[in-house]
C-alpha cells in the first residue's frame, strides 16, 4: 500500500513521511512546483495545479490512503487578496482531489484524512470543546474551517473512510508557530500576550504525525481533535517556553491594542481561546508521546541544541 499526501513537503507533511517511511510505507505526493519532484520507490512526486484543476492522474496508483494537507498558511497579514488564496487553496485541493478519484479505479482505497482547524471552535475562556460542538466561530478562521470541513465531507461519495483532524498549536523546532513565538523570548522581550488567560491547544508534531497515520492504520472516521491532552493558557505556554529557552520573564503582559496595530486582524490568532479536548482519540486507542507542555517543549529545545552543536562536533572530527 502507498499513501497519498499533499503538502507533504511542509511541517506537518515531513513528520508524517517519516512515520511511514519509518513503517515501510512509501508516498506518493503531490506537488505544485516540479522542481520538489523526487523519483524513488518510496517517495514519488507528482505534479498538480490546484487552481487550475490540473492533476497527474498517475499520483492515485495503488493508493490506499489519501491525507490531505493542502493549503496556504493564515500566519501572515490578512489583506484581502491574503484571504482568497486561505481559501481558495484549500477549496481547489480538495475539488481537485475529488475530480482526479472519479476518474480512476480507487478500490484499494480505504481512507481519505483531511486537515482542519480547532479555529473552527468559538472564542472561549470557559467552554471545553469537544468534536461534536455545533457552534461555529464567527470569525474568519471559523468561516474558512467550517468551508474546508463541508468540502471534505463531499467525499464519502466514494463509500470510503473519511476523517478531519482539527489541527491545535503545531510544537516544532524546525517551524510553524513555536519559533514566532520564541523570537521575542529568546530576545528577552518575552511576555503574555493580552489577558494571557486565552486557552491554547497544542501538539508536538511528532505526536500529530503519529495520530494522522493510527487514523489511517486503524480506518477511523469521523472528526478528531488534533491536541494533546492538556492545553494550557496563553501565559503558561509562555512560561514554560522560557523556562525550556533558560530566558527571564520581565515584560509587561502585551496588550491588545499593541497586537492589532501591529498584526491586524490576524491579531485575533493570538488571543482568541480555544480549550480543545483529545478524549474522543485517545479512546480509539491513541496515546500520547507528549501529554504535557513541558515535557514537550523541553524535548524540543534539548533536541534543537543537540543540532546547534552537531555541525561544529563535525567540523573539530574532521580537522582531527
Amino acid at each position: 500500500m502507498k499513501v497519498l499526501i499533499t503538502g507533504a513537503t511542509g511541517l506537518v507533511g515531513q513528520a508524517i513521511v517519516k512515520v511511514l517511511h519509518d513503517q515501510g510505507i512509501a508516498v506518493n505526493y503531490l506537488t505544485t512546483s516540479k522542481d520538489k519532484i523526487s523519483n524513488s520507490e518510496t517517495y514519488q512526486g507528482y505534479y498538480w495545479n490546484p487552481n487550475k484543476g490540473e492533476i497527474d492522474l498517475d499520483c492515485f496508483k495503488n493508493v490506499g490512503a489519501v491525507i490531505n494537507l493542502a493549503g496556504a498558511s493564515i500566519a501572515k497579514r490578512w489583506t484581502p487578496l491574503r484571504k482568497k488564496k486561505i481559501r481558495s487553496s484549500r477549496i481547489n485541493s480538495l475539488r481537485t482531489l475529488y475530480r482526479g478519484m472519479e476518474q480512476v479505479d480507487i478500490s484499494l482505497m480505504d481512507s481519505f484524512v483531511s486537515a482542519s482547524a480547532i479555529g473552527i471552535y468559538p472564542d472561549s475562556l470557559s467552554k471545553f470543546y469537544e468534536e461534536n460542538e455545533k457552534e461555529v466561530d464567527d470569525s474568519f478562521v471559523g468561516e474558512v474551517a467550517q468551508k474546508w470541513e463541508a468540502e471534505v465531507d463531499s467525499f464519502k461519495k466514494f463509500d470510503i473512510n473519511v476523517s478531519k483532524v482539527r489541527i491545535g498549536i503545531v510544537l516544532s523546532s524546525e517551524g510553524g508557530a513555536l519559533p514566532q513565538m520564541a523570537a521575542p523570548i529568546k530576545n528577552f522581550i518575552g511576555a503574555p500576550l493580552g489577558s494571557g488567560d486565552q486557552w491554547q491547544s497544542w501538539i508536538h508534531i511528532e505526536d500529530l504525525a503519529q495520530l494522522f497515520v493510527f487514523i489511517i492504520e486503524n480506518n477511523l472516521k469521523g472528526t478528531y481533535n488534533g491536541v494533546a491532552p492538556n492545553p494550557v493558557t496563553n501565559a503558561k505556554m509562555t512560561k514554560e517556553l522560557a523556562r525550556a529557552m533558560d530566558r527571564p520573564l520581565w515584560m509587561p503582559n502585551v496588550p491588545k491594542f499593541a497586537l492589532k496595530l501591529l498584526l491586524g486582524e490576524m491579531a485575533y490568532l493570538t488571543f482568541s481561546s480555544q480549550r480543545v479536548s483529545s478524549k474522543k482519540i485517545e479512546n480509539e486507542g491513541f496515546g500520547f508521546q507528549y501529554p504535557n507542555i513541558c515535557v514537550a517543549l523541553q524535548q524540543l529545545y534539548a533536541e534543537k541544541s543537540e543540532k546547534e552543536v552537531l555541525p561544529v562536533e563535525s567540523t573539530k572530527k574532521e580537522l582531527v
